[in-house]
């Protein structure tokens, strides 16, 4: 009989390690579809309309993670959390506007644009990724988060999402040119 619990306990433990693992992999696969399709808004060539459609495009990344974690989505608090972490951090809210509003400069507003703005775009999707992955791992709900308290993490993963970017955006070159 004592067997018998501890190998159902243990089967119960495994199954639950590798539900972890599952969910894990499908996280990461929506962060780098959410990344991508962030970083091919970033080439629309309207100013300010790709801001509009990143936030949705963040928005629905955010929607997908809280389905993962098996948390009610609040699209109003998934909007203001975005907003609040782009709108305060300055270099990211600045760089993102200026790289929108360049594309209205002929010629060379719409190359620079094209060059920053997928990247700023990807790097941007890709720290909102990794604070409400990180809010959700330690078992936050949308009531919960404090964008206030995120910022130095936001800007932490925004550096690191600028490589991630900056590689996701090569190896598309390096796949295109094969």
């Amino acid at each position: 009989m004592k067997d018998q619990t501890v190998e159902a306990t243990a089967e119960v433990v495994s199954e639950s390690v590798n539900d972890t693992l599952d969910r894990d992999k499908r996280v990461e696969r929506h962060a780098r579809n959410h990344i991508l399709t962030a970083m091919g808004v970033g080439l629309f060539p309207l100013p300010l309309i790709d801001m509009v459609a990143l936030v949705g495009v963040q928005l629905d990344m955010i929607r997908t993670l809280a389905g993962e974690y098996s948390i009610p989505f609040r699209k109003d608090i998934g909007k203001s959390v975005i907003t609040t972490l782009l709108g305060g951090f300055i270099p990211v809210a600045l760089g993102g506007s200026l790289a929108s509003l360049i594309k209205c400069i002929p010629l060379i507003g719409q190359t620079t644009g094209a060059v920053t703005m997928p990247v700023i775009s990807g790097a941007s999707t890709y720290a909102i990724y990794k604070v409400f992955i990180q809010h959700f791992e330690s078992g936050g709900t949308f009531l919960d988060l404090d964008p206030a308290k995120v910022k130095s993490y936001f800007a932490e993963q925004f550096t690191k999402g600028k490589q991630v970017a900056a590689d996701i955006k090569a190896e598309g070159s390096a796949g295109s040119s094969n």
